[in-house]
């Protein structure tokens, strides 16, 4: 039985502001081929998609959510799902921990610099 509340949500083409705020260059890399892959999600995942195209079928859902290069996608925590991928995939990504804790110390005002 579907979990109609593990909602994908997509934003497609953030602004550039947003992908620094959010630091995204600095965020690890993954990416695949394209074909069927079963997916579960034990956490939430934020990812940016640098190149690919993706449908994502949720378990017990005949309905899909597509998403692809340019895209920045929230993956809930729990969501199983399939991802169709018609175009290799490469994208920054990002897991949510479980217990955030608070930076104790101002980001730094260099974009670029990954700690």
């Amino acid at each position: 039985m579907a979990d109609n509340n593990l909602r994908i949500v997509v934003e497609r083409n953030p602004s550039e502001s947003k992908l620094s705020e959010l630091n995204i260059k600095c965020w690890p890399k993954w990416g695949c081929s394209p074909g069927k892959y079963q997916l579960k999600f034990d956490a939430e995942e934020t990812c940016y998609l640098l190149k690919g195209k993706v449908r994502a079928y949720p378990k017990g859902s005949s309905e899909f959510v597509e998403f692809g290069a340019g895209d920045l996608v929230i993956i809930p925590k729990g969501l199983s799902c399939t991802w169709d991928v018609s175009v290799a995939v490469d994208k920054h990504y990002k897991f949510e921990s479980s217990s955030p804790s608070p930076s104790p110390t101002p980001p730094s005002s260099s974009a670029s610099s990954c700690q």
